[in-house]
């Protein structure tokens, strides 16, 4: 029985593992709001989209350039319970450092931005 339990407990602390791996990437646990619009071994490319007050879930990026197609008012929550409020223009850009966040739309309406998210250097060397 002591054998039973030991398996099942790897199993599922295996399984919680792998949840919050893949747990990370917008596209997989936010995909009312992020979008693949182009992909290779360099890039790959979001269209994020929210409508007025909608939120997301904590998830993870890594460097990359936003590009805003309206304008914002939003708030960052990082892992650490610090909050940062943004607002953008549209048509500038940014660069956004690797991290996890969840983002919340503040404004009254949507906005929407590409984010061109850079892959591992390796892939730029080819």
């Amino acid at each position: 029985m002591k054998n039973l339990t030991s398996v099942l407990f790897a199993i599922l602390a295996l399984l919680f593992v792998t949840r919050t791996g893949l747990a990370q990437d917008p596209v997989k646990v936010d995909s009312a709001h992020y979008k693949i619009e182009f992909e290779n071994d360099q890039v790959r490319v979001l269209r994020i989209s929210y409508n007025p007050h909608e939120k997301s879930v904590m998830h993870e990026h890594p460097a990359g350039v936003a590009i805003f197609l309206t304008a914002g008012h939003g708030k960052f929550t990082y892992p650490d319970g610090k909050t940062e409020e943004i607002n953008w223009e549209a048509g500038k850009t940014r660069w956004t450092p690797a991290g996890k966040h969840l983002p919340e739309n503040l404004s009254d309406k949507p906005f929407e931005l590409f984010l061109v998210e850079l892959k591992a250097k390796e892939a730029m060397t080819k």
